[in-house]
């Protein structure tokens, strides 16, 4: 059966769902900047979404283990996102690591980031929606 949306939709969609956790893990850190000994988290996902999207087969792997991570194309949906300690730290006399200048250009970077992957969405789905209605007039 031929699937409704193509990879790229699949692949914005995955985009929107990441860049929401990492807002809410941004503010996270930015809430807890005054928490002695916190420790800023990082998410990484672009790496594992940049695999899942290979459109060429030039970054596919060969799995041959069901306990292998899954890969290649149409594997959008299972990639996962990383989250680990910032590893660019900047100690405190308390112990935090949380760094507001660095947090809130992460947070306007990703914002920025999200809402261009709502608009491209908006403009694939607008297509879509263009084809059912108005494309058999």
């Amino acid at each position: 059966m031929a699937e409704l949306f193509d990879k790229t939709t699949s692949a914005l969609g995955a985009a929107i769902n990441y860049r929401q956790l990492r807002q809410s893990l941004v503010s996270s850190n930015i809430a807890n900047a005054e928490t002695p000994g916190y420790k800023a988290k990082r998410l990484q996902f672009e790496d594992a979404l940049t695999r899942a999207v290979d459109l060429h087969g030039k970054t596919a792997m060969l799995v041959s283990d069901p306990e292998h991570f899954a890969n290649g194309p149409g594997k959008i949906s299972n990639i996962r996102a990383d989250i680990f300690e910032d590893p660019d730290i900047n100690l405190t006399n308390d112990g935090n690591t949380v760094d507001m200048e660095k947090e809130m250009a992460i947070l306007k970077e990703n914002s920025l980031i999200y809402k261009a992957a709502v608009q491209l969405i908006n403009k694939k789905l607008g297509a879509l929606k263009y084809a059912v209605t108005e494309g058999g007039r």
